[in-house]
């Protein structure tokens, strides 16, 4: 009886499409939390390029990672609700200008697309930790992409095993900063005796509104930005990001078009998109989940961060555990595949995921 976690951070809106309570939902995903518990739930989870969507609203974690995404039960509902949302916005600094936009369609109209897709796995994402169906499920998708005629073959990303590492210095170094506002004084909860018990202005009001793990990274965010630490942590932080980057860039036939090019910049080696799990494990009990440490719960993310890191879109579909398709064994019967693509190709997402409902889990 022991209920399964949806994940999170944007859990509550997985479960709200996956029961009918709406017919699509909103999250910010920072570092996967909107493909994380798509993956649990067994829903669609999509991480559009950062700047597609406007964050105006958005009560902000980490600047330069969060995203606006969208998740529903299919690709097709939630490409139609990228399609109303995507658009630049003048009151959000970090949205993408429109002459940036017009450049990027420019780019992609002379793409010469082929009916194949050129398909990478990354060789860094077939990690230990990888649970039996999680692995089996991924490689059943790739066979049955390659029996459709789409070319399959491994690719290398070697900064990834650096990616969680970093992102772990970032994220709460930028949450640290934006959270600050939180004191009871400017913004938000007070509690009512921080003026009479003799301690800091704000000390027990930060500490009563804000909860144990936005406590920790606050934390976490202010060492890493302090003068003894920031060369360290998050200037090297910052040095492995664009690495993550980069390892991308050289990987994809599609030049990034926010990198200025030398030459010619289509390259035909290079893939149209990568494939690999959305998350290690199917999802957890909520028991278990109760009793991972801190750093048990940030390894979940291994999968998503680095798309994250380099600002990539990057879509999550379900697709059936082919041993209990036809059964109806207590438990997850879904597992999340993660599809990424280069920046701006937000489009060619949906067109793989679409292939994959459509000659795969159909």
């Amino acid at each position: 009886d022991d209920p399964l976690s949806a994940g999170g951070s944007s859990g509550g809106s997985a479960i709200a499409v996956l029961t009918g309570q709406c017919y699509a939902a909103l999250g910010t995903d920072t570092g996967g939390s909107v493909r994380l518990p798509a993956a649990y739930t067994g829903i669609v989870g999509f991480k559009p390029s950062y700047g597609m969507v406007s964050r105006w609203g958005v009560i902000a974690y980490a600047n330069s990672l969060d995203t606006v995404g969208v998740l529903a039960r299919n690709s097709t509902t939630a490409k139609g609700i990228f399609d109303i949302i995507n658009g630049h916005d003048q009151r959000d600094p970090t949205s993408l200008a429109s002459s940036t936009r017009s450049r990027i369609l420019e780019q992609l109209s002379r793409r010469r697309r082929q009916r194949t897709l050129q398909i990478g796995v990354p060789q860094e994402y077939n990690i230990e930790e990888l649970e039996p169906d999680v692995r089996k499920t991924w490689l059943t998708t790739l066979e049955r992409l390659q029996e459709l005629g789409h070319s399959v073959r491994r690719v290398s990303l070697p900064a990834t095993k650096l990616a969680l590492s970093a992102y772990y210095v970032i994220a709460p170094a930028e949450a640290s900063s934006n959270l600050a506002k939180y004191d009871g004084v400017r913004y938000g909860y007070q509690q009512s005796n921080d003026m009479n018990d003799g301690s800091v202005l704000y000390a027990g009001t930060r500490e009563q509104g804000l909860g144990e793990e936005v406590r920790r990274r606050i934390l976490l965010g202010a060492y890493s930005l302090s003068a003894a630490a920031i060369d360290n942590y998050f200037i090297q932080a910052q040095k492995v990001r664009r690495l993550v980057q980069q390892d991308f860039d050289r990987v994809f036939a599609l030049p990034n078009p926010l990198v200025e090019q030398t030459g010619n910049a289509q390259k035909t080696a290079g893939v149209d998109v990568l494939i690999s799990p959305t998350a290690p494990t199917l999802p957890p009990r909520l028991a278990a989940v109760a009793g991972h440490s801190s750093v048990e719960s940030y390894s979940d993310d291994v999968l998503t961060v680095p798309a994250s890191l380099a600002g990539l879109p990057a879509l999550s579909v379900p697709v059936p555990i082919e041993q209990r398709r036809a059964t109806v064994e207590p438990g997850p019967n879904h597992v999340g595949i993660q599809i990424i693509a280069q920046y701006g190709d937000d489009d060619l997402l949906f067109d793989v995921a679409q292939i994959i409902e459509q000659e795969i889990v159909a």
